[in-house]
């Protein structure tokens, strides 16, 4: 079994001891610590805060992308 799980909220995987299970509507999600004391910062914090998530996770994108394309020639 893995020692990782995806967090819902910031959209990347995280060490299952840097996470909890929460549950919502659709049912238990793995959620970071880290996202879950962003959302009990200001919404200028939040804000920046998704920011940084989403830049991190399109550089990862990218990088992938470019894997992918390199391997295919």
């Amino acid at each position: 079994m893995t020692d990782t799980a995806y967090c819902y909220h910031c959209g990347t995987h995280h060490l299952k001891k840097d996470m909890k299970q929460v549950s919502t509507k659709a049912g238990k999600r793995w959620r970071c610590f880290k996202s879950i004391e962003a959302t009990k910062r200001s919404r200028a914090e939040r804000d920046a805060f998704g920011r940084r998530v989403s830049a991190d996770n399109k550089v990862d994108a990218q990088s992938k992308a470019k894997q992918i394309l390199n391997n295919n020639r």
